[in-house]
């Protein structure tokens, strides 16, 4: 049989490159990763069109996440009820009883938010403040006196109410001052007012041999102990 070589022929491929080697792609990529965390560490992200938008909390927002993650440990900060909205404008002084009050406060928080939520986003906030800030700050345009108000909140952290002071009265006093004890109670304090503990609520016996109320307890000893001798 006779023997056919058979040529394939090598068509050129449009737009075809030359391989690059692999070392070469393991630079590419690494140089990929370097330029993402640089990135995200200076708070930037890559856009579509590769802009990059920058990713920064205003001292208002941050105000506003402090007090709405107050008293809930649920909460994200996205996201503030209406009871933290109330403590914020009292606590920052937009309520000066007057122009505002609690309850313009309530009104305003229920106008902004959304019918059946209980919440309000930062933008709502950002709305209701600027709502109260024309009824509070009346003689200023509304831009001026919106940021009056967002001066009065940036920065600001919930106040902690301190420990309540316990207020004396007559009453408690005459009803702790164990001097006036009388009786069984009267036995369970000393004269200072400190309690005896159990020797004040337990009768103990007494096992040295005197009799009781005798004043004069261990004095028989000392009266017969012989004085040391002088050595000669």
């Amino acid at each position: 049989m006779e023997e056919f070589k058979v040529q394939t022929a090598k068509h050129p491929v449009p737009n075809s490159s030359p391989m690059r080697p692999h070392s070469e792609h393991s630079k590419d990529h690494a140089e990929l990763s370097k330029k993402r965390l640089s990135s995200a560490s200076n708070g930037t992200s890559d856009g579509g069109a590769g802009a990059k938008t920058p990713v920064e909390i205003t001292a208002l927002e941050e105000s506003f996440r402090r007090f709405a993650i107050h008293g809930d440990t649920r909460a994200t900060g996205k996201e503030m009820n209406g009871k933290n909205w109330s403590k914020l404008c009292k606590d920052c002084g937009v309520i000066d009883g007057k122009t505002i009050t609690l309850t313009d406060v309530d009104i305003v928080f229920s106008k902004v938010k959304i019918k059946s939520a209980r919440t309000i986003t930062y933008s709502q906030f950002r709305e209701a403040l600027a709502e109260l800030a024309r009824k509070r700050f009346k003689e200023k345009s509304s831009e001026d006196a919106a940021e009056e108000v967002y001066k009065m909140i940036e920065g600001k952290s919930p106040v902690i109410a301190g420990v309540t002071r316990a207020v004396a009265s007559p009453t408690v006093s005459r009803l702790t001052d164990t001097s006036k004890f009388t009786g069984s109670h009267k036995e369970r304090f000393d004269e200072t007012g400190r309690g005896k503990g159990k020797a004040g609520r337990v009768e103990q016996l007494d096992t040295s041999g005197y009799v009781s109320g005798y004043k004069h307890a261990g004095s028989y000893e000392k009266k017969t102990q012989k004085p040391p001798q002088k050595p000669l």
